[in-house]
């Protein structure tokens, strides 16, 4: 797995492999607290499953990154994974605001390392293409 990714070409902004472990596990506290509190609005009817969607397709999409990259060792799905996880990130964010603010300011930390990830994905799929 690692191995793989080690062999990428990257571009020379890319962090530390050491940094994303830290980093993605203060982004999961973040997505462990936030999303089970809309998921508890949801299921006492507090929110329309409409705002709920966002956050379980989401969910789904991240869960499927690490299988995309450092399972199937492809760039391109990862690549169009991450997008997915960066459309519904932003629209978890505007969808929740009206509800519940402090959920949508939450995650402004998870969207800023979504945005990176993103240009870095899309920047080794190029380099490695």
């Amino acid at each position: 797995m690692q191995e793989w990714y080690q062999q990428l070409i990257k571009p020379s902004w890319a962090p530390p492999a050491w940094l994303f472990g830290p980093v993605w596990t203060v982004l999961y506290a973040i997505i462990a607290v936030s999303y089970s509190y809309v998921g508890w609005l949801f299921f006492k009817g507090k929110i329309p499953f409409i705002v709920f969607l966002p956050f379980l397709l989401n969910l789904i999409f991240n869960l499927a990154y690490t299988p995309l990259q450092f399972g199937l060792n492809n760039n391109l799905l990862a690549s169009v994974d991450i997008l997915l996880v960066l459309g519904t990130l932003i629209w978890l964010i505007i969808a929740i605001y009206p509800y519940e603010k402090w959920v949508s300011f939450a995650n402004l930390p998870y969207l800023l390392w979504v945005l990176f990830a993103t240009v870095l994905q899309l920047t080794i799929t190029s380099l490695n293409g």
